[in-house]
């Protein structure tokens, strides 16, 4: 990302140059994400293709003001960090369901930034519902912020009974957890965005997919809470948690809600398309649930 790629960026998110990659300025650049770049599948429902590369997810995010979900979000938000002089890996992980059971490999990105001021942090703009600023990566304890107390610790053996790459201490695998319910599994060993592509394509065109089976556009508001359209229900959830639901009747009403709120400019309403290998429709609902569905919050 060269300098005007990253000014622009600057711009789509509301926020300056920051004199220095510190961690005041990671938190800073994490919120005015979450409040600007919406949580969004609209691309698998529209027949857009999702392209793991920098500069397509520029062109998408920046260039023509979309979001994205985890890896585009994500993906992105990792390379602006790293041309504003952070240090940045990117790490794979895995959602939990309500049952407790892993996803699949590669389900989730988020990233790990180190900063100039000696902070180490886990950065996490794509997993919907989460946090408003990044959490301590080596911190053990409870960690509050206004999405929840979370903790990150370290992970206990999974089905097939590894804890972790490699047999190190260093090596073994995270889990997230946010107010006593785990979130996802974070692998700690570095990854590049190309690593991705398999579980994008798979979150894309699976029938067991939530992303393949339901529409979401969702993003925090700048007084804390956080707004929701979900098919042809808009959610507006206030800071304290409580939520109003509105049915929307017309797709004029749609795409102003879209265009409006989440700055998105379509030609058409968003549709969810006949999944794969079951010839239904998936449903559109409440954001939320199990597997993937976690990451829209």
């Amino acid at each position: 990302m060269n300098s005007a790629q990253a000014d622009a960026y600057l711009r789509r998110i509301g926020a300056q140059y920051p004199a220095w990659p510190t961690s005041d300025a990671l938190r800073e650049l994490h919120r005015r994400h979450l409040e600007t770049v919406p949580f969004e599948n609209l691309s698998i429902h529209l027949g857009e293709e999702i392209v793991l590369e920098e500069k397509r997810l520029l062109d998408k995010l920046v260039g023509g003001r979309r979001g994205g979900f985890c890896y585009e979000v994500n993906g992105a938000f990792g390379a602006l960090l790293g041309a504003l002089g952070f240090d940045v890996t990117l790490l794979a992980g895995r959602t939990y369901d309500d049952e407790g059971r892993l996803g699949i490999p590669y389900d989730h990105l988020a990233l790990r930034v180190r900063t100039v001021d000696g902070g180490d942090w886990l950065s996490d703009v794509g997993f919907g519902a989460l946090t408003l600023y990044p959490l301590v990566f080596g911190d053990r304890g409870e960690q509050q912020d206004p999405g929840g107390t979370f903790r990150v610790v370290e992970a206990g053996p999974d089905a097939a009974g590894v804890r972790g790459a490699g047999g190190s201490r260093e090596r073994e695998d995270l889990d997230v957890i946010r107010d006593g319910k785990p979130q996802y599994r974070l692998e700690v060993r570095p990854r590049v965005l190309g690593d991705f592509v398999t579980g994008a394509w798979w979150h894309s065109t699976s029938p067991t997919s939530h992303f393949a089976r339901s529409l979401v556009c969702s993003r925090v508001t700048d007084d804390g809470g956080r707004i929701t359209l979900s098919g042809r229900s808009f959610t507006v959830t206030a800071a304290d948690g409580t939520k109003e639901v509105s049915e929307l009747a017309t797709d004029e009403e749609v795409l102003a809600t879209y265009r409006d709120r989440f700055g998105i400019e379509l030609e058409r309403v968003p549709e969810v398309r006949t999944v794969a290998g079951t010839g239904e429709t998936g449903e559109t609902g409440d954001a939320g649930g199990t597997g993937a569905e976690r990451e829209v919050g």
